[in-house]
């Protein structure tokens, strides 16, 4: 009995491949594994209402709140923690939800761009963003309005930034120390000087 070339090399590959194996690793029970991943129960608090969830493991809290909880405006950019697009404030901290799983914020307290404010009823940084055109697409802007009402907190709170020339003494409200605490929220529109007089005017109104 002769044997092609072809299936030769078949015969061969699946052969190596079942010796390689392990004998106690079945493809059923592999399978199986894959079909049901490990999920676990959840609360968080989210814009002032507790919400119960039962996610994957794996699940991001930005998925989280956009997949379960249907709360769009906190955008997925690219969910590598590098754009600022997913960022909300956590127990008073910002974060980039694309980097934190959902499972980690037990009890949490999370403010979504969807609980600063409303249409009938804006927060006054998003009402600066209207007035000094912060923002092009949009895309960005929840990100940014969000990190931008955690920064005028840090600063209130005497955190220093790289920026700031004093470990000890309150940050300055100048738009050196502005731009380096955005930083990390990108705006691929380039409304840059926007957002800091939009910031500077909040900061300002609000002293």
């Amino acid at each position: 009995m002769t044997i092609s070339r072809r299936k030769f090399l078949i015969l061969g590959a699946v052969t190596a491949t079942a010796f390689a194996m392990p004998p106690f690793i079945s493809l059923k029970a592999y399978a199986a594994n894959l079909e049901q991943p490990a999920m676990s129960k959840v609360t968080i608090n989210v814009n002032g209402k507790p919400r119960a969830l039962e996610v994957d493991n794996r699940t991001t809290l930005l998925d989280a709140l956009r997949e379960h909880l249907q709360l769009t405006g906190t955008k997925k950019g690219c969910d590598h923690g590098q754009c600022g697009a997913c960022t909300v404030i956590a127990d008073g901290r910002r974060i980039n939800s694309c980097l934190t799983l959902a499972v980690m914020h037990q009890g949490s307290k999370i403010t979504t761009i969807e609980g600063l404010g409303s249409p009938e009823k804006l927060h006054p940084m998003q009402a600066a963003f209207i007035k000094h055109d912060g923002y092009q697409c949009g895309y960005c802007t929840p990100g940014q309005i969000c990190s931008a009402v955690a920064v005028l907190e840090e600063i209130r709170q005497g955190i220093p930034s790289h920026a700031s020339p004093s470990l000890t003494e309150p940050p300055r409200l100048i738009a050196s120390e502005l731009q380096e605490r955005m930083s990390g929220n990108i705006c691929r529109c380039g409304a840059y000087s926007n957002i800091i007089e939009a910031i500077t005017d909040v900061a300002q109104a609000s002293a």
